[in-house]
């Protein structure tokens, strides 16, 4: 059911408004509106205006703002580590706090600075120690040479490599002396020795054949190639140690400042949120007025609360509701036990308004019924209600899951019901080795009357929504549309009663005359009522209703799909392949015996059903409390 609300009014003197705003928070029951007409002349002489911020008041905020972005930039840059937050009044501390955090805030970015440094420094000389290692021996057995000139390259191939050596050959003759090693990527890690005079010369051919030569950090530019590999080998030794030193520093400030941290700025956050209340808050020169919606069971305890605290010097007054504020009322649900995991499935759409109909105990009842109705089968329920109890149990604490797996749990028991009605245990296997047998129709024979079952129950549920549709209709006193809704209910109605007087053949053939006049007199009333597009709409309730041959289709379709997997495994010829391959097909048929129903189920009720009476555009109701 949706909540019914009370607009309320919190009356008492400005220098208690913080200490009633924090009351009003724990209490958490409290939605504040910044604007809600019917509480006065705001603006006029002496009337109500928005509540003045004192010069004290707003340093406070701003300061208050300005240590918790501080807060969140020191914890944004510490590691994250597993630290239980303080209990401790930051109130009492909060001057050392904000001078210590802005200190540590500045050792924390330096030391992460550093340690970016250091991991891209690791990167860019891991990206060269990969091709540096195979030529680190060739480099050592030529290191001692001081006349000669080393140039590195990385090619693709032997093909490549053997075009640049052809090259050279034809433009400084045999001068040059070419080691080569595979490196880690697949590719050629080469490295040229010749004599220091001719280096530049062979770096210009190099260039104009875009052939790059190998680049090194700037830190070991000037070097012979000999000493850039082995410096660059012994920086890559020393570069984990410091990169751990400094991770080490910042896993320390993290375990001495997080818990610390974590405390001061939930109280900020909570005594930010009182000053930013103070937007919702009108006052005079000597009252404050607070007006918002309060649910109706809460307001006596509010009422206490505030009594308590203040002595009868801080008042809450309930107001009368304007019909144009009903759009403006926030929507809050409650429904039982039972009842209150479906609302996961209203959830999925809008929230209804104020004024219309929570939809959850329908869907808690007819969403299982079909869903067992669709499914069917006895021992397929029986699978989805054990997997469903261990979804349940395993995710007590995730709400979604849980109540989806809740869900689960009532629709597979109606699916067993009606699978012990239709005689169904893993399909006919239960009719052959359990002795079950169909105690009110067979489905795999029972075609047309599953489909008139189906269309009875569309008749009743579409029927139902309009009935609906037309009392919410009454309360907004929108006497047409009602009237529009009651005039569709009998059309549809004389249209049944003249189809199963023609179709059946145990009914009353004189019913047919009488029901045909009775359509066609309603047709130019509903015109009347709902204007020219009202045929239409008729048209398309009908549609709705012949939407629930879903329900035998879908039946229909499992019970094929569970005769074929039985088929299978006594096909094979063998009990344990015939078992695997029966348990096969069965899980396949389960898969989709969950997934078909809940679908069209859902369908069936956000297209069909929800449509006749349902407004959706309510807002939620999202009072002040605690985060």
């Amino acid at each position: 059911m949706i909540v019914r609300m009370t607009k309320v009014e919190v009356i008492g003197p400005k220098e208690l408004l913080l200490e009633v705003l924090e009351l009003v928070r724990e209490l958490g029951v409290f939605q504040m509106e910044p604007e809600l007409p019917g509480f006065g002349a705001a603006g006029a002489e002496g009337g109500l205006r928005p509540f003045p911020l004192d010069r004290k008041t707003l340093e406070e905020r701003l300061f208050l703002e300005e240590l918790r972005r501080r807060i969140d930039e020191l914890l944004d840059c510490l590691p994250a580590v597993a630290a239980e937050e303080m209990a401790l009044d930051p109130g009492t501390v909060l001057d050392a706090v904000t001078a210590s955090v802005q200190e540590q805030g500045t050792i924390c970015r330096e030391l992460s600075r550093r340690r970016e440094e250091l991991l891209r420094e690791a990167e860019e000389l891991g990206r060269h120690g990969r091709f540096l290692e195979p030529l680190a021996p060739l480099a050592a057995e030529v290191g001692g040479r001081t006349d000669l000139d080393f140039i590195g390259l990385q090619v693709r191939g032997p093909a490549d490599l053997e075009e640049i050596m052809a090259r050279l050959a034809r433009v400084i003759g045999g001068k040059f002396e070419v080691i080569s090693a595979l490196a880690a990527d697949g590719t050629i890690a080469a490295l040229i020795a010749l004599p220091r005079e001719i280096g530049g010369a062979v770096r210009r051919i190099l260039s104009e054949g875009r052939v790059p030569e190998l680049s090194l950090p700037g830190s070991l530019a000037g070097l012979p190639f000999p000493e850039r590999v082995r410096r660059l080998k012994e920086r890559l030794d020393l570069l984990p140690a410091e990169i751990a030193a400094v991770e080490e520093e910042l896993e320390t400030l993290a375990r001495r400042w997080t818990p610390l941290c974590r405390r001061v700025r939930r109280w900020l956050e909570e005594r930010l949120s009182l000053l930013r209340a103070t937007a919702c808050v009108h006052a005079t020169s000597l009252c404050f007025f607070i007006h918002g919606w309060v649910p109706a069971e809460a307001v006596a305890g509010l009422r206490k609360a505030l009594d308590g605290r203040f002595g009868g010097r801080v008042v809450a007054e309930e107001r009368e509701v304007l019909e144009q504020e009903l759009e403006r009322v926030p929507v809050a649900l409650k429904n039982p036990p039972f009842l209150r995991p479906f609302e996961l499935l209203v959830r999925l759409l809008p929230l209804p308004r104020y004024s219309s109909i929570d939809p959850t105990p329908f869907i808690g009842v007819f969403f299982p019924l079909f869903f067992g109705v669709m499914l069917g089968d006895a021992g397929h329920g029986l699978v989805v209600l054990l997997l469903s109890l261990a979804a349940a149990r395993r995710f007590r604490g995730r709400r979604t899951i849980h109540d989806a797996a809740r869900i689960l749990v009532v629709s597979s028991a109606a699916a067993i019901l009606f699978g012990i009605l239709f005689g169904e245990f893993f399909g006919e296997f239960g009719a052959e080795h359990l002795g079950l047998h169909p105690l009110v129709v067979d489905r795999r024979t029972a075609l047309m009357p599953m489909l008139f079952f189906s269309l009875s129950v569309g008749v009743m549920h579409v029927t139902l929504g309009l009935v609906l549709g037309a009392g919410a209709a009454f309360r907004r006193r929108t006497w047409r549309e009602a009237l529009f809704k009651l005039l569709t209910i009998a059309a549809i109605l004389a249209l049944v009663l003249l189809v199963v007087s023609l179709a059946a053949p145990q009914a009353p053939r004189l019913l047919a005359r009488p029901a045909m006049a009775a359509f066609l007199a309603i047709i130019p009333l509903l015109i009347a009522a709902g204007g020219m597009m009202a045929p239409l709409e008729l048209v398309k309730s009908i549609g709705n209703i012949i939407s629930y041959a879903r329900l035998m289709a879908i039946g229909l379709t499992s019970v094929f799909l569970a005769a074929v997997a039985n088929r299978l495994a006594g096909m094979t010829g063998d009990i344990v392949l015939g078992i695997l391959v029966g348990a096969l097909f069965h899980a396949f048929n389960i898969v989709l015996g969950v997934f078909a129903p809940a679908i069209h189920s859902l369908r069936l009720h956000y297209v069909e059903f929800f449509s006749k009476f349902l407004e959706h555009g309510g807002r939620r109701y999202e009072p002040f409390r605690k985060s």
